[in-house]
Order: structure tokens, then C-alpha cells, then sequence
């Protein structure tokens, strides 16, 4: 199912080989025992990365988290900070090693690892610090893009959008460059290059200007992927504002998942025991991973919620008939078998509680009245409907103080689907919204603004009806059950950026030049000159393989949406799907706030 990708022929643990073997290299590098100091952003990437059994293998001892004030105490010869090159740690760095007991006996050594990347300024600042001469060992770690699942490779980089669209920093554009580079030195270089959007065409060109400068970089392994589509998050804005319907999609849209894990509520989760009437309930939210290596998860994960239901009643009554199997064992043989059995069975029985528990909570909220007015509004906004006046539900969120992402993410919703709002609704809403929330989130509209995903309609035509109609972005009849269409995963909406992939594939770009050139940022081809013999020579029934990279982030509906293309009978293409973030409409919105804080005095 999904994620295993149906010909294997991807296999995405040559690159977290190549991370461990890094990591080795640096770990022996400080000989003796270890304490890592974490800046805390890295602790789950890290995670997918490395067990902490490795890291203990190589004499790491304790592991404490980057903060100011003096280091815990912990009898080691090294301490290694891994942190992001950002000045703010530094500071707290330089505090760290400032308020070092120089007197203490041993003597600890210090040592540095910038993730992904060294950087001239962090090692500047350090050195007018006074402290940059103690740290024995200064390197980088070059953790670009992170193995989260068979067919899914992140950086994490959770301002790539911001930092790109509203500062014209281009820095992790290089990392997704250099990430692609490392990708091609394992996997073979990836002979067609197809893309949409600015900082589409600038990680190419980079890409393109790594390979001339490293010609050593050319290698001889027989190119894994067919194609790189590099694909602006700006070129589609619309999809992570609209609410994911898929099982994943709802899981991070309610309870965020982080770097495969999600925290939920307990009181479902607590087993239930005759005659106690629940009185030991437990506090501490259920912590479970989410993968395709559970077989259940990897079967619904990508279905709309509507049709996970019946999966799940269908496989509780497989499980119970196995275990119904144990009274008809007769002979010692049968019940060997049995118990064999047995260990996996447990397992599929603790999964599918696990997984009934999850959709009772995720039903509760999707039947709620709020759920489905909500849910209304922006599928009328995505089939055109109203999407120029002032919408009475958004004011009378506003009226009852809804939560202001929720009120960013309706208004934000209605003025792409209108390429941009007449001057006068927009002035409405921002007033609407200041007086409401407060005047702090002026810079909040600005960012939304310069970001264009709250703006005036400028050109006086609104485009979005060309786009939907000619990309076919609204199916009315769609089946939510057994789907044969993208458009499942927002039950009737399909995902542009990834109709995008699908007509790449299939009839080609070409077919929709007219639409391309409304959408935002260039569109380009580029071809990499394999070495002779490398050339593919497709067998009869043997599909490509796609890499398409979300430069600025991606939903976990675009990737069901592009796993459900690579499971097409007659579909042609394999799907892989490269970001710089795992987002949704709640965390991108997030990632462009800004409160102004009240003045000190």
C-alpha cells in the first residue's frame, strides 16, 4: 500500500546510511565521552535519523537541552552543541561556555556542529564573544533532507516560505540545492528537470552551477529518477488554506503531527477496566508514531476520513475471527501455528484500537456543526461561489471571536480563489479584524499581503475561474469511497499543485501553456547530460519515477493526492515527494505572524 513504494525501486535508506556515517565520522573525531547539547528544534529530525542506542554506541552519555545559564553537571570529557547557525543561539552558547568552571578538574572540551551549514557569521559573533577559541572541533552536519517515510524526504526548515517570499533570503533554497546534490551523488543524476516559479528556477540554476563547479560530482550510477519537478509554494496558494479531509490530513490539522509523531488526547486512550468507573484516568497526552511501517496506517492514512470507518469495522472483524481460531486447535501442530501467530495478531488488535480511538476523536470534530459551516464556506469559495462580498459567516466568526488563524485562513481563502479582493472588501475585513484582535496584527495583514495571499485584485480580472475550469480543480461528483480522481482528498477540490505533476506526466505541459502563465513565476525545462550507457532504456510496463520538491512546504493531502497517482493502474508515474516542510493551513499561517510587543514602559 502507499508509501512502499509499489516497485520498491526507490529505496531511501542509502541516505540516512550516508547521515549515520557522518555522524560517526564526527562523534570518534572527539575521542572520549560526550555530552550533546540540543537546540531543541533538531531533537526530532535528528530522531529519524539516528537512535540514541548509536549515540551511545560512540560514548554520548547524557543529552541536555540548549538553554541559558550555566551546563548541567555531567562527568564527560566533551560537551558537542548541535545547533542551527542563528545568532540567538550563539548568545546562548557563549553563556553556556562563559559560566564554565575553569577551575573544575578535568577539563572539558567543547565542540560545535552547525546544522545544516557552518556559518561565517555565527563563528564571527562567537569570536567577538571571546569564546569561539574554545570549541576544539567546529563543523557541519549536512542534514538536508530527512528520510521520513518510504516516499517522503523533508528538510524541516520551518521558515523556508517566509524567508523567501517576505525577506528575499534565499539561504535554504542553497540547502535545497546542495540536499538535491547529495540526493544525485546517491541516487544518479536525475536527467530531466521540469519546474514553476522563482525560487523553482533558482534552485535549478544553482543545481546546474554545482555540477559545472564540482565536476568530480558527475557519477556513474544508473539514474533512480526519471524527473525533478521543482514546484513554488506560491504557485499554489490555495491548497494548504482549505481544510485536509484525508485521515493524515485531519490527524495534523487537529493535533499537529511533528516529525511523525502525534500527541492526543489520553482519556481515549486509557484501558478500560470492569468496576472502576474510569477513576484513574491518565494526564500525560498518548504519544504514537505514524508511519507506513504499521499496516494499518499505511492502508488508511491516505483515504478521506468518509471511507476509513469501514475499513476500520471490516478489519475488527477479521481480527476477532483469527483470534476465534484458537478454540478450533486441535492438534499440537495447529496450536503451534496459533502461537506463532499470536505476537502479530496482538499487534494488528493494539493498531486497530489505537486507530478507532484516533477516528473517534477526529469524528467528533468533523460533525460538529462549527466543522461543517466552516467546511461549507470554503467549498463554495473553491467552486466559485461569492467569492467577491463580504461573507456573513467570516463576520460572524469575527463577531464571536473564533480563533484569528481560522478568520486569516477564510479571508486568506476567499481572496486567492478571487485572484485578490475589490479594495473595499479587503479594507473591510482588516478593519473588522484589527478592532476585534487588536491593532498588533497590522503586521500580520502586511506579511499575508506581501505574500499575496490577502491582497487587492489588482488587474480588475479575477483568473481563478480559467485556472479551475481549465485544470479541472472542482469535480462535483467525486467519490470519497473508492476514488478515481485527486480530487477525493479535499472531497471535490483537487490539489493544483499536484494536478500540475499529473499533467506533466501526462499530456505534457504543453497543454496548458495559457494556464501556466497566469499562474505566478517562470516554467522551465532543463535537461542533464547523462554519461553514455547510463541512458534508460525503459522495459515494456516499467514506470518513471518523479521527484517532486515543495519548495516553501506541503500538505499531507498533496502527498496523498500524489501517492493515489502512483497506485493508477495505468498511470505511468511513481511518485517521490521532497519539501522543505510538512505544513498545513494552521502552521503556514503561523509562520507568517508577527505581534508587535507592547512598548516597555
Amino acid at each position: 500500500m502507499a508509501a512502499h513504494l509499489s516497485s520498491g525501486r526507490v529505496n531511501l535508506t542509502a541516505l540516512r546510511e550516508a547521515g549515520r556515517r557522518e555522524l560517526r565520522e564526527f562523534l570518534d573525531k572527539c575521542a572520549g565521552s560526550k555530552a550533546i547539547v540540543w537546540d531543541e528544534y533538531l531533537t526530532g529530525p535528528f530522531g529519524l535519523i539516528a537512535q540514541y542506542s548509536l549515540l551511545k554506541e560512540h560514548e554520548v552519555e547524557k543529552m541536555f537541552t540548549l538553554k541559558p545559564g550555566r551546563l548541567p553537571p555531567a562527568d564527560v570529557k566533551n560537551i558537542i552543541f548541535f545547533v542551527r547557525p542563528k545568532l540567538e543561539l550563539m548568545d546562548i552558547i557563549t553563556d553556556n561556555v562563559l559560566r564554565e568552571d575553569r577551575g573544575r578538574s578535568p577539563q572539558r572540551d567543547f565542540h560545535i556542529l552547525f546544522v545544516p551549514r557552518r556559518s561565517l557569521l555565527c563563528e564571527q559573533w562567537l569570536k567577538e564573544q571571546g569564546v569561539l577559541g574554545s570549541f576544539i572541533h567546529r563543523e557541519q552536519y549536512s542534514l538536508d533532507l530527512i528520510p521520513f517515510d518510504g516516499d517522503l524526504l523533508s528538510m524541516e526548515s520551518e521558515s523556508t516560505f517566509k524567508e523567501c517570499y517576505l525577506e528575499s533570503d534565499q539561504t535554504s533554497l542553497y540547502h535545497a540545492a546542495k540536499g538535491l546534490m547529495t540526493l544525485q551523488a546517491l541516487y544518479g543524476t536525475i536527467p530531466q528537470i521540469f519546474g514553476k516559479g522563482d525560487c523553482a528556477r533558482h534552485v535549478a540554476n544553482m543545481m546546474i552551477r554545482m555540477k559545472r563547479e564540482f565536476p568530480g560530482s558527475q557519477n556513474s550510477i544508473f539514474p533512480v529518477f526519471d524527473t525533478l519537478l521543482l514546484l513554488d509554494r506560491n504557485v499554489d496558494l490555495l491548497t494548504p488554506l482549505a481544510t485536509q479531509l484525508t485521515y493524515e490530513g485531519l490527524i495534523d490539522e487537529i493535533y499537529g503531527i511533528q516529525n511523525t509523531y502525534v500527541k492526543l488526547p489520553p482519556e481515549k486512550f486509557a484501558p478500560k477496566k470492569q468496576g472502576e468507573g474510569g477513576k484513574d484516568l491518565p494526564t500525560e497526552p498518548k504519544k504514537l508514531q505514524l508511519n507506513s511501517a504499521e499496516e494499518l496506517y499505511a492502508e488508511i492514512r491516505d483515504k478521506n476520513f468518509n471511507a476509513v470507518g469501514s475499513v476500520l469495522s471490516k478489519k475488527a472483524k477479521i481480527i476477532s475471527a483469527a483470534f476465534e481460531e484458537r478454540h478450533h486447535a486441535k492438534t499440537v501442530g495447529e496450536i503451534k501455528q496459533f502461537v506463532s501467530q499470536l505476537p502479530h495478531m496482538q499487534a494488528a488488535r493494539s493498531s486497530l484500537a489505537n486507530h478507532t480511538s484516533i477516528a473517534e476523536l477526529i469524528k467528533d470534530i468533523t460533525t460538529s456543526e462549527d466543522f461543517f459551516d466552516n467546511l461549507t464556506v470554503e467549498q463554495e469559495f473553491m467552486s466559485g461561489i461569492d467569492t467577491d462580498k463580504v461573507n456573513n459567516y467570516i463576520e460572524d466568526c469575527i463577531a464571536q471571536k473564533h480563533p484569528l488563524i481560522k478568520i486569516l485562513r477564510l479571508v486568506c481563502l476567499q481572496s486567492v480563489c478571487n485572484s485578490g479582493l475589490k479594495q473595499k472588501v479587503l479594507d473591510h475585513y482588516k478593519r473588522e479584524i484589527l478592532q476585534t484582535y487588536g491593532y498588533e496584527h497590522i503586521l500580520t495583514l502586511n506579511n499575508l499581503e506581501k505574500a499575496g495571499l490577502l491582497k487587492p485584485q489588482t488587474s480588475g480580472r479575477n483568473n481563478y475561474p480559467t485556472i479551475r475550469k481549465t485544470l479541472r480543480l472542482w469535480m462535483d461528483d467525486v467519490n470519497e469511497q473508492n476514488p478515481n480522481d485527486i480530487s477525493y482528498v479535499y472531497s471535490g477540490y483537487a490539489p493544483l499543485s499536484v494536478r500540475l505533476a499529473q499533467l506533466l506526466a501526462r499530456p505534457g505541459w504543453r497543454s496548458i501553456e495559457e494556464v501556466l502563465k497566469m499562474l505566478p513565476g517562470p516554467h522551465f525545462e532543463e535537461r542533464q547530460q547523462l554519461p553514455t550507457g547510463l541512458q534508460k532504456k525503459r522495459q515494456q510496463g516499467e514506470n518513471r519515477v518523479t521527484l517532486v520538491f515543495f519548495l516553501g512546504g506541503v500538505t499531507y493531502a498533496e502527498i496523498a493526492a500524489l501517492r493515489f497517482l502512483s497506485q493508477m493502474e495505468d498511470g505511468g508515474t511513481e511518485y517521490v515527494i521532497a519539501t522543505t516542510k510538512l505544513i498545513n493551513g494552521t502552521t503556514w499561517i503561523k509562520s507568517l505572524m508577527e505581534k508587535l510587543e507592547p512598548a516597555p514602559f
